[in-house]
């Protein structure tokens, strides 16, 4: 690995973790074209090349809000890749098609690749974790999502009408409950630890 030098195009990471409006139109507008034309050529349509590019912004989305994406290669290159490996699981998923892999768009690239395993890695995590969420009861999902999105438990505690006492040990209870189920997955012995 060469350098960790934060590439420029690192805006477009922060753009999508603020959601700042003229960052997404950009790379509508710059980087869309090339996925969905891609999309188009290896067995699908523009609707299917939406899908896959919702849902890779998503990813990035999650993994810059949880500041863990800093770009050191060209948005594009590591855009087009994500999209590129998510359409090419989606073919493998779906049928026997006949795929076209071209990769006239792209060179192989240190930084792209690293990263990609990084998006990757969080992608499949952030998986393990949502599926063991639903299992929790209604309340421990309940106290958990305020916890993360209010500043203190006092209060989720006023949210919810309840003792601070109590929102203390439910909260506590119940991520003691997630962290178990999700060390006991068998996915969760496949990570690396970073």
């Amino acid at each position: 690995m060469a350098n960790n030098i934060i590439h420029s195009d690192q805006m477009y990471i922060d753009g999508l973790a603020s959601n700042n409006s003229a960052i997404i139109q950009s790379i509508y507008k710059k980087f869309v074209p090339k996925v969905v034309s891609y999309i188009r050529n290896n067995s699908g349509d523009e609707d299917q090349a939406q899908d896959v590019i919702q849902e890779v912004l998503i990813v990035i989305f999650n993994q810059a809000k949880a500041n863990k994406l800093q770009l050191t290669c060209p948005f594009d290159a590591y855009f087009f890749l994500l999209c590129k490996r998510k359409w090419l699981n989606e073919l493998k998923k779906s049928s026997n098609k006949g795929v076209t892999i071209s990769d006239e768009f792209i060179s192989t690239n240190e930084p792209v690749e690293e990263l990609l395993a990084q998006t990757e890695i969080f992608e499949e995590k952030q998986q393990l974790f949502d599926l063991m969420f639903e299992k929790l009861g209604a309340k421990c999902q309940e106290v958990l999502k305020l916890s993360f999105t209010l500043k203190s438990m006092e209060e989720v505690a006023e949210k919810l009408q309840v003792t601070y006492g109590y929102v203390r040990k439910k909260k506590s209870l119940c991520t003691g409950q997630l962290t178990q189920w999700i060390r006991e997955n068998s996915l969760f012995k496949s990570f690396k630890i970073n």
